[in-house]
């Protein structure tokens, strides 16, 4: 098992899934001009890329808390997550490391996030990244075959085998 942390946040990967941290700049060289997401995990099956913010950080103060609630909200945060997907996707791609399905996992930890709001930004992300790619069919493959914007009870909910939990 692995475990990785961002923040006060860690995941529990399972045995078998090899999982990293991405976004340090010391481990993908490129941090000037490219974006990450937080971690990469690879199965025999699949790759995920996982993306945390965290605005209930216990140390997140109010007023930034409630810049980003409005940002999420709005859905400008969006255009951040869609660039840390499709850099980190190209840089996968330039590695040659793209050869199973790639899925892209949002962990937004706001207990206030309702059903609705996870999955407004769910359909958002989808269009932007684009996830079927243009609708002429031209692409013979997807650069992502799923996605979807969690809370930390809905991450649990969806992905029993990767646990999170606030330390």
């Amino acid at each position: 098992m692995t475990t990785l942390r961002e923040g006060n946040l860690q995941i529990t990967f399972p045995q078998g899934a090899q999982a990293r941290k991405f976004d340090d700049p010391t481990l993908h060289d490129l941090s000037h001009c490219m974006k990450a997401v937080d971690f990469i995990v690879e199965e025999a099956d699949r790759v995920s890329f996982i993306e945390i913010k965290d605005p209930d950080h216990p140390n997140a103060a109010a007023a930034r808390r409630n810049k980003f609630i409005q940002k999420f909200l709005s859905g400008n945060l969006d255009e951040d997550l869609k660039y840390k997907y499709r850099d980190t996707f190209l840089y996968q791609w330039a590695a040659e490391r793209v050869d199973r399905p790639i899925y892209y996992w949002v962990i937004i930890a706001m207990s206030k996030l309702t059903e609705a709001d996870l999955s407004a930004r769910t359909d958002d992300l989808r269009r932007k990244l684009p996830l079927n790619g243009p609708p002429s069919g031209k692409w013979k493959r997807p650069i992502v075959t799923g996605c979807m914007v969690f809370n930390i009870r809905t991450w649990n909910r969806h992905q029993p085998r990767f646990p999170l939990s606030r330390i």
